[in-house]
């Protein structure tokens, strides 16, 4: 549906008088990620217009800001790793607080959680916060590994045996070791911070004892398509993808029934930031986007859009009643507790999960 609206949303932007076109906020941000219509409403309400640009891995995104003089002035990275290597490489600019008086709505709670990579959280406001797990068809599973299956674990798709019997209906793993690794590591019982030698033989014994049943390794936002339309039965990504998949599925009206596997081993938690880059080329109006972020009906429209739950607690009320009371989307405060957060891992345990990643990839 985003796709689909983003080519008007361009349309409408450039039509505007000749003195609004003037300002213009560089943006870069995942796919299929806001409500078209809260950006044509920041122009509408500012005058600045929008250069809206897509990304579909952390890989892409740090390439970007890696080669310097980016263009952008709003970011979108994900808290661990990519967000916290840039705010240790001075690579963010502090966000002065007076410009966004409504900083004071996102929840204390979660900006501690993110206080430890970013201390004093000078430098990104939560933008949107999700999990780990699997996408399946309810239905697909249950044929292949019995009704009584419990649907809680990632053990649908990591034993080995279970990956065999619902190869046949298309297993699919995002492209992201950053996210599956440290998932894999606590399905073993293991931290999944552990960067030794021994854990992430471990990891990778796990992954490759059922790669040949994977029908694909890609980006999460092709996950998202495969699964709405059924080509895929379980699939290791992000939980609003899945969340935005199932409601696909269900307006496509096809019989198609997705659902989400929260790991009980503890799920990644995860918060995407919005942030500044230190050359950001108009870094007042980007201050101006996220303050226009931060109001509890903007976030609360972007959350009814996408599926993924924010940090502005004061949007509640505004969000449709099923999203708000999908405990895949807002947690209860025991599933929570049961989260973690990954850490960045050092830079020589970094290359060695990314040949990992790179043999699994390559099935060898």
């Amino acid at each position: 549906m985003l796709r689909r609206l983003l080519p008007l949303l361009a349309v409408l932007l450039t039509a505007l008088p000749a003195a609004a076109q003037d300002r213009v906020l560089n943006v870069y941000n995942w796919s299929d990620y806001i409500d078209p219509a809260v950006v044509e409403r920041f122009t509408r309400e500012t005058g600045i217009r929008v250069r809206y640009d897509v990304y579909d891995s952390l890989e892409t995104l740090e390439g970007r800001l890696s080669a310097g003089r980016s263009g952008y002035d709003i970011v979108v990275p994900t808290s661990e790793p990519t967000f916290a290597r840039l705010v240790r490489a001075g690579a963010l600019r502090p966000i002065d607080r007076a410009a966004v008086p409504n900083w004071q709505n996102l929840d204390p709670v979660l900006m501690e959680r993110v206080a430890t990579i970013d201390p004093g959280n000078r430098h990104g406001a939560i933008y949107l916060w999700g999990t780990v797990g699997l996408g399946i068809r309810v239905d697909r599973v249950r044929a292949a590994l019995g009704p009584d299956v419990r649907l809680d674990s990632l053990d649908i798709l990591m034993r080995p045996e279970n990956a065999a019997k619902l190869a046949r209906c298309g297993i699919m793993v995002m492209d992201s070791p950053t996210d599956v690794i440290p998932s894999v590591l606590r399905w073993l019982g293991r931290n999944p911070d552990d960067n030794s030698a021994e854990g992430l033989r471990a990891a990778e014994q796990a992954l490759m004892a059922m790669r040949r049943h994977v029908r694909a390794i890609i980006a999460s936002s092709s996950i998202l398509d495969a699964l709405a339309t059924g080509e895929a039965c379980v699939a290791l990504t992000y939980s609003g993808d899945v969340i935005q998949a199932a409601n696909r599925a269900r307006e496509a009206g096809r019989g198609v029934e997705v659902g989400y596997v929260l790991p009980r081993e503890g799920a990644q938690l995860w918060f995407d930031m919005m942030a500044i880059p230190a050359d950001a080329p108009n870094p007042e109006d980007a201050q101006r986007f996220i303050n226009f972020m931060l109001q509890p009906d903007v976030m609360a429209a972007v959350t009814n859009q996408v599926r993924y739950p924010n940090a502005v607690p004061a949007s509640l009320p505004m969000i449709n009643e099923a999203v708000r009371n999908d405990p895949n989307v807002f947690l209860s405060p025991e599933a929570l507790a049961r989260t973690f957060v990954a850490g960045t891992p050092p830079r020589d345990a970094e290359r060695l999960r990314t040949r990992l990643w790179s043999r699994f990839k390559a099935g060898r």
